[in-house]
């Protein structure tokens, strides 16, 4: 199962030798095992590293059910490194060789997309509290509030001016109801802030849902993304799939918004940056906040050997510490691995077509 630590591992892997990273989807509603084989072949034919490919291969006929939707493989087999990793999402399929490390772009966007997603599915007595992560459901819980009674009303007392049924009961059943929520938000809070949760989902019907927001803590509130309608009986991946759809949905106008603010920054002159050039200084000074980059978009550029500055611009010479330049396949996958590396966060950006106009990369700043 991957965890961030592992993508932490693969940031800091560094080897004086290639590695090799191959990402391979299988998810079954779009082939079969055998398809995917021959994808897998076909990607690895013209490799010649010869101790990686029979490293690969051997971790595909012994180890790999072809179980999930995609899988994540890095080799440097000289240095008896191997790392796969399952996915229960779908990636597009590509293989890479960098001469020290591992391509890691594709999982910081596994992780943006589909990381740490918390749903509560309540009624007036309790709640489902969920933690879906990268696709998939890692823990649930249940909470059992009191009992609500919902006693009949109408049709005239004995007692004149009186109305049948028991003084009291309606206001009775309310202040269950009341700690009931209360209860639920309690164990959310508690529940979430032990798995990192990033998006909050609330689910159930209207009112129910009106309730637990009023009393989630505001710090929370915050991360809700959205709701929904659906039944204390569903199935976990009903719920899933539920939020899946309403996540990505939320997460499309927050990338909107991300790259309106990067821009308008930019063009303010103040803490933003777009384009390749401008960018990759700002990742190297250690500015970068946020990293927006177009899906796909990649750039051969040089690393200094040295300090680690990344440009596109053929030099011999770094222009911050007069280190070698070296040649990179891809000097935006560098950017990427560097904000991560530094505490930022990266966004691979699906739909954004203001992001293509601003070049295909951008980046909101500390400072």
């Amino acid at each position: 199962m991957l965890a961030e630590s592992d993508l932490r591992e693969l940031l800091d892997y560094t080897s004086p030798d290639p590695v090799v990273s191959v990402y391979l989807n299988t998810d079954p509603s779009e082939g079969n095992a055998d398809a995917y084989r021959l994808r897998l072949r076909t990607m690895l034919k013209d490799l010649r590293l010869t101790q990686d490919v029979e490293a690969i291969e051997r971790y595909f006929d012994h180890q790999f059910d072809w179980s999930g939707r995609s899988v994540a493989v890095f080799s440097c087999a000289p240095q008896g490194f191997l790392r796969a990793y399952p996915l229960s999402v779908s990636i597009r399929s590509r293989i890479w060789v960098d001469d020290h490390h591992a391509a890691v772009k594709e999982l910081a966007d596994v992780f943006d997309a589909y990381g740490g997603y918390g749903v509560i599915l309540v009624d007036k007595q309790g709640a489902r509290l969920f933690h879906f992560n990268l696709g998939a459901l890692r823990e649930q819980e249940g909470v059992i509030g009191e009992e609500v009674k919902h006693f009949k009303r109408g049709g005239a007392s004995s007692v004149p001016g009186r109305r049948a049924g028991n003084a009291g009961e309606t206001g009775y059943d309310d202040e269950i109801v009341d700690r009931n929520m209360r209860a639920v938000a309690d164990a959310a809070v508690h529940f979430f802030e032990e798995k990192k949760i990033r998006r909050v989902l609330l689910c159930g019907s209207d009112e129910n849902v009106a309730l637990l927001r009023g009393n989630l803590p505001k710090t929370w509130q915050s991360l809700i993304v959205g709701t929904f309608p659906m039944s204390m009986t569903a199935t976990h991946t009903e719920v899933l799939n539920r939020a899946m759809e309403i996540g990505h949905a939320a997460e499309e106008r927050r990338e909107t918004n991300l790259i309106e603010t990067a821009v308008t920054a930019a063009a303010k002159g103040t803490n933003g940056s777009i384009g390749i050039g401008d960018t990759l200084e700002s990742v190297h000074s250690g500015r970068v906040d946020t990293l927006l980059v177009k899906e796909g978009y990649k750039e051969a550029g040089y690393v200094c050997k040295s300090c680690g500055y990344v440009t596109v611009n053929k030099r011999e010479d770094c222009i911050f510490c007069g280190g070698k330049l070296e040649q990179v396949l891809d000097a935006v996958e560098m950017a990427v691995r560097q904000v991560l590396q530094k505490g930022g966060d990266v966004e691979i950006v699906h739909h954004g077509p203001a992001l293509e106009k601003a070049g295909n990369i951008a980046a909101i700043l500390r400072y």
